[in-house]
């Protein structure tokens, strides 16, 4: 596939499974069935259904989570970089997938942060998602941590 291709294999994807109106069918048809998803905030995840979980889960949580570009996608060969912000806030169940600390159910607690995440595309696939977010600033927002 070329490099237009990969990027919008991507960009769907970014809107897809980021974006406010999440398509859970998106995961069959963009997801390797062998992805590697990492994110510096939350546990790795392998395969579809890992990944369908995580969504699931985090939505739940934050109902009103949206994510969305900030930059143009890069690409080079496999891979597709892109910048992006997004966020929401917490008015459902439980939340644990932190590195550190829990929410119990409904804090009304928002969060806003922004990160980069490398996707790899192979054959029209995303075979990994890893991501680099500003994981400091989300923790200090839900109350996980506290500022010296």
């Amino acid at each position: 596939m070329s490099i237009e291709d990969n990027k919008a294999v991507v960009a769907r994807w970014f809107t897809e499974f980021w974006g406010p109106d999440f398509n859970e069918a998106v995961i069959d048809e963009l997801a390797a069935p062998g992805i590697r998803f990492e994110y510096s905030l939350h546990a790795p995840c392998r395969g579809r259904d890992e990944v369908r979980a995580f969504a699931k889960k985090f939505r739940e949580s934050f109902p009103d989570l949206a994510f969305g570009g900030t930059a143009d996608l890069i690409a080079e060969g496999d891979y597709v970089v892109g910048q992006w912000i997004g966020g929401g806030t917490h008015t459902g169940p439980a939340f644990d997938d932190m590195p550190i600390g829990a929410l119990p159910a409904n804090t009304g607690k928002t969060m806003r942060f922004t990160g980069t995440t490398v996707l790899k595309v192979e054959n029209g696939l995303i075979t990994e998602e890893i991501g680099l977010d500003d994981g400091v600033t989300v923790l200090q927002q839900l109350g996980l941590i506290v500022p010296a």
